[in-house]
This record gives C-alpha cells, structure tokens and sequence, in this order.
C-alpha cells in the first residue's frame, strides 16, 4: 500500500517547479502501479503548448479556469473545476489559464519523474528503471 500526503512531496525530487506549473508527483513509474499521478498547479496568466506524442493524460480540473485548444481541429473547450479532458488521441493542445488552476493528472504509460518538456511539446518515453539514478539506488 502506497500513502502519501501533498506535504510529504514538497521540496523532494517528486516536486517539480516550472515558471508556467508545478507538479507534484504522488505516483510514478517506481512505484509500479501501471500508470503515474501527479497534482499540478498551471499558473495564471499562462500558455503552454504540449503534445503527449508518446503518453495518454487524462486530467481532472479541480480549481480554476482556463481553455484547451485542441491543435488537430482548432476546437476550444473551456476548462473548469469538475471539468474531464483526456488526450486519448495524442493531440497537440495548448492550455491557457486564465486564473490559478489545480490539476489532477494521470499518464500512461507511467512517468518516471524525469521527463522534460522537448522543443515539440513532447515528454520522451522513459521506461528503463536501471538508467534512473533514483531506482537504482533505492
């Protein structure tokens, strides 16, 4: 069994601290449940363009407010507390927040806490745990 507080994640290698959002990953790759969990926080004022080439997101909206414009077909969804959207065809999104929004966001497959935005908006699939420093010492 797997127990975790928000708290207990601040200022360790599981939160992570971007000028656009920040997240805080409760479940990863590590943890070997199939898929990862994190909280995200998307900053106010905010565009950032992503496209989860290799991932499927399903995000919950749990405060705040913003837009998803879906790039394939220019569709705009607005995004509020309560509020679903999952990427399950790999679409290239770009999510603006128009106030603080507080994301709940699951990937499959599971992220190892070490993937980086690249120049296309796409996370790289990590799936070697023997090259992530974190597992190998553990």
């Amino acid at each position: 069994m797997i127990v975790r507080n928000l708290q207990d994640l601040q200022g360790t290698d599981r939160d992570v601290d971007t000028p656009n959002w920040a997240s805080r990953r409760f479940l990863l790759a590590r943890d070997g449940v199939g898929f990862s969990l994190n909280d995200t926080l998307i900053r106010g004022g905010t565009e950032t363009f992503m496209w989860y080439r290799n991932h499927i997101e399903a995000v919950y909206c749990v405060g705040g407010e913003g837009t998803l414009e879906d790039l394939t077909d220019g569709t705009v969804y607005e995004i509020t507390d309560g509020t679903v959207y999952t990427l399950n065809g790999h679409e290239k999104h770009i999510l603006r927040a128009t106030t603080d929004m507080r994301m709940v966001c699951v990937f499959t497959p599971a992220l190892t806490g070490r993937e980086v935005h690249d120049a296309e908006g796409v996370y790289p699939l990590l799936t070697d745990a023997a090259e992530d420093p974190v597992v190998a010492a553990e």
